[in-house]
């Protein structure tokens, strides 16, 4: 705490909390100092932190149904704005308005919000009676399999080029400081 008064660091112990994690924990109580005052924190069960639900128990199923629901909230939005969508302008309301909300956060489980997707590719009415992945086919969509994939291709790629470009560097770096040394 000497650390906090010393760079004036004060923490608002309202908006801090506890939650334990693990099905042994022992729950013990924890407190904050705020003006000299012992303050108990407050125990959750659940919390929202940069945008993601977490649960004590750390099952994603929470935040499944947090980004399902807004997802399609917002469908029901653009279905009732919208009485026929054509190919293009789905595609369009459906990038710009759901997908956001089927992929922040969900690289672990996006198999439950899939079924999101395959309600949304419903409203081009051509297209209602068809498959799923007929639909995708038509739409030039992906899974949010896929798309995750790809994400996951692309980043991997990243690190990978990185560690080489930063394996050269280090090593012209390396044979300049035994230059120097020897």
């Amino acid at each position: 705490m000497r650390v906090v008064k010393k760079w004036l660091l004060n923490f608002h112990v309202d908006k801090c909390k506890c939650m334990h994690l693990g099905y042994n924990n022992l729950h013990h109580k924890y407190n904050m100092t705020s003006d000299e005052k012992n303050i108990p924190l407050e125990e959750v069960q659940v919390e929202k932190d940069l945008g993601v639900w977490i649960s004590a128990n750390m099952k994603p199923s929470l935040q499944c149904q947090k980004a399902a629901s807004k997802a399609k909230s917002v469908l029901g939005i653009i279905k009732r704005s919208f009485q026929n969508l054509d190919k293009k302008s789905f595609l369009l309301l459906y990038k710009i308005y759901v997908r956001p909300h089927l992929e922040f956060c969900v690289q672990t489980w996006s198999p439950y919000l899939e079924r999101v997707q395959r309600r949304a590719t419903k409203m081009v009415q051509v297209l209602r009676n068809r498959s799923y992945d007929d639909r995708l086919k038509i739409l030039n969509l992906n899974t949010l399999e896929q798309r995750r994939l790809h994400g996951d291709m692309i980043e991997t790629y990243k690190l990978i080029t990185e560690i080489l470009i930063l394996s050269s560097s280090l090593r012209r770096l390396l044979t300049i400081a035994l230059e120097v040394i020897l």
